[in-house]
């Protein structure tokens, strides 16, 4: 496996541009199934490895993709496939996303379950139940799910709780229906408003987006056209921590800083002087960062959950304790015990840590467990003392592009080491 070698103590200093949102791209890659008619463009397409695996599902369903230059050109209209089988399905949690496209447009479709992180239990029930209330015969054999939409109805649909995937879902099942739907206590994050946004320039008519009711009034088709999703938020916040953390200036781009509000406060707090103008915020860090006392991660807009391993991170070397609670996955703290290796001072009881920040940390070497875990250890090898050698990167890759050479291009010492 590929593994990153960290010489940690350098400064970052610079700008950087972040990519279009690894959240957002991938529900948009999955809306596209609905287009029967028409190509259709995305601009910025990143090279994250779980962006690479949705189109190799699209591929397998028959729709045709090509990625040049940064930009996918994807055609739909030669989609046949209704199965997600369980060696593609089992790349990427996201590939679950498929299932309400693929019953919004072909009204029955069989899929396995999907893979991913392991962060928790993370189960689909809310997306089923939901899509049952809406008239989804589902049938589950040997970790296949048999879907039949053919009564698709509409209506009124209440979530159990604000699910991401869940909203998504239910609304890419809803666009080319009968009748209308409106899903209620559902999710507000901005990768939501961008997919919707994405569908209604493709002729849906979906509105509310943002808010925690949308209503989904159907149309009979789709056309093809050209989109740029949103920038990453959460990468955007890694390159913040990353300069917070090794006392840097940085200049971050190409995101809407309102996105991530909740991360921009909590770095004010720590001491960072941040400014903020149109798509670009500015963050320079003190010489010693204060504890900012308390995390805990809510759904949007609330503090993230994808950011609580990079600002635990930073809390280990800032003067004081804080405690930080993860609300949204119960195995957020994986990455905990390879933070402890290098000199943190942490201790996990349930769904909560509690972080005592110490003078510095040590350089080790560390498993990445996951993709934002992994990002965190990277960002404690970069103030680290000595090298830090990052195994197991291929889960950072899933949510970050060439990783190694932006933090290069800003002052860090970080080489990716190729696998045997």
């Amino acid at each position: 496996m590929a593994k990153y070698i960290i010489n940690g103590g350098a400064r970052l200093e610079g700008s950087v541009a972040v990519e279009c949102a690894k959240n957002a791209y991938l529900p948009i890659l999955a809306s596209t199934i609905l287009c029967e008619h028409g190509d259709i463009t995305l601009y910025k397409a990143p090279r994250f490895t779980d962006v690479i695996n949705m189109c190799a599902i699209l591929e397998r369903l028959g729709i045709a993709v090509k990625h040049e230059n940064g930009v996918l050109r994807i055609n739909a209209e030669s989609a046949n496939a209704r199965f997600v089988p369980v060696e593609v399905a089992k790349l990427l949690r996201s590939s679950i996303f498929t299932l309400g496209a693929l019953l919004g447009r072909f009204k029955r479709a069989r899929v396995a379950y999907p893979g991913g992180c392991d962060i928790g239990l993370r189960p689909i029930d809310i997306h089923l139940k939901g899509l049952k209330d809406m008239g989804v015969k589902i049938t589950e054999s040997h970790g296949i799910l048999n879907c039949d939409a053919t009564a698709l109805h509409g209506g009124t649909i209440t979530l159990d709780f604000a699910s991401v995937g869940a909203t998504e879902n239910l609304v890419l099942c809803a666009v080319l229906g009968r009748e209308r739907v409106v899903i209620q206590n559902c999710a507000r994050e901005p990768e939501i408003v961008d997919m919707c946004n994405f569908l209604n320039k493709m002729g849906a008519r979906i509105y509310g987006a943002g808010t925690d009711s949308i209503e989904i009034e159907p149309v009979s088709r789709l056309v093809g056209t050209e989109y740029t999703p949103i920038g990453d938020r959460i990468i955007a916040g890694t390159y913040l921590i990353a300069a917070a953390i090794t006392h840097g200036e940085i200049e971050v781009s190409g995101v809407n800083p309102a996105i991530f509000a909740s991360l921009i406060d909590k770095l004010r707090v720590s001491g960072c002087l941040l400014r903020v103008k149109s798509d670009k915020i500015y963050l320079k860090s003190p010489k010693t960062l204060k504890s900012v006392g308390l995390i805990e991660t809510q759904v949007y807009p609330g503090f993230p959950t994808d950011l609580q391993a990079q600002l635990l991170t930073l809390e280990t070397v800032s003067r004081g304790s804080c405690v930080v609670h993860e609300n949204i996955f119960e195995s957020r703290f994986k990455f905990v015990p390879e933070l402890i290796k290098m000199g943190a001072r942490v201790r996990v009881r349930g769904l909560s840590a509690f972080v005592d920040g110490v003078e510095g940390l040590s350089g080790a070497e560390v498993y990445a467990k996951d993709l934002r875990g992994g990002a965190s250890l990277v960002l404690a090898g970069l103030c680290a003392n000595g090298y830090t050698i990052v195994n197991d990167i291929f889960h950072i890759e899933r949510g970050y592009q060439d990783l190694d050479i932006r933090l290069n291009e800003l002052g860090a010492d970080i080489r990716r080491e190729a696998g045997a």
